[in-house]
């Protein structure tokens, strides 16, 4: 399992990155979006990589990695989102943004560790294909708690579906790392 934490700190510090220079050139005009367009975002890029696993005519070069490290920072940007709430204007800066990134994946890293420990790294054992089909059924499900107007009866809650998507991401690029 070191193997993992240590792959899965590699593969956050590549999407921290991005996420930083991107704050940089737009700051955080992100704090305006409601978590239903940053769901949809996701979709998208969910829907994207399904495309490219199944199609085999891409008309964009851009592969599935790209994809999803979006996703693992879209999911981060929700996360904050449910937090601090929604705002009119952007205002964080560069290094409160980090900061709150940072603090959003130690919480999403330690359930990674905690579900790897009881399920024995199954992931290891599963498709990048399985992997996104995962990624889009949170997806529906975080859909659906949204047009619940955030309230579930048994299940958890909308926090917990993007730390999963966040987590089955990370695995699908460790998978593509260790294909490359």
């Amino acid at each position: 399992m070191q193997d993992t934490s240590k792959q899965y700190d590699a593969i956050i510090a590549k999407c921290r990155a991005l996420f930083v220079n991107k704050m940089s050139d737009y700051g955080s005009a992100w704090r305006i979006l409601r978590l239903p367009s940053l769901t949809d975002q996701i979709f998208i890029k969910a829907q994207r990589i399904r495309g490219l696993q199944q199609n085999e005519v891409r008309k964009v070069d851009e592969g599935e990695a790209s994809e999803f490290i979006g996703i693992i920072n879209y999911c981060l940007m929700a996360l904050v989102q449910l937090e601090k709430g929604v705002v009119e204007q952007p205002d964080l800066n560069t290094q409160e943004a980090a900061e709150l990134y940072d603090e959003k994946i130690a919480v999403t890293k330690q359930l990674m560790l905690d579900k790897n420990h009881d399920y024995g790294e199954a992931w290891r054992d599963m498709r990048v294909s399985s992997l996104t089909d995962l990624i889009l059924q949170k997806l529906l499900r975080v859909k659906q708690i949204e047009d619940n107007a955030g309230k579930t009866l048994v299940s958890e809650g909308i926090n917990a579906n993007y730390q999963d998507m966040i987590n089955y991401a990370v695995f699908a690029l460790i998978h593509l790392n260790e294909s490359n």
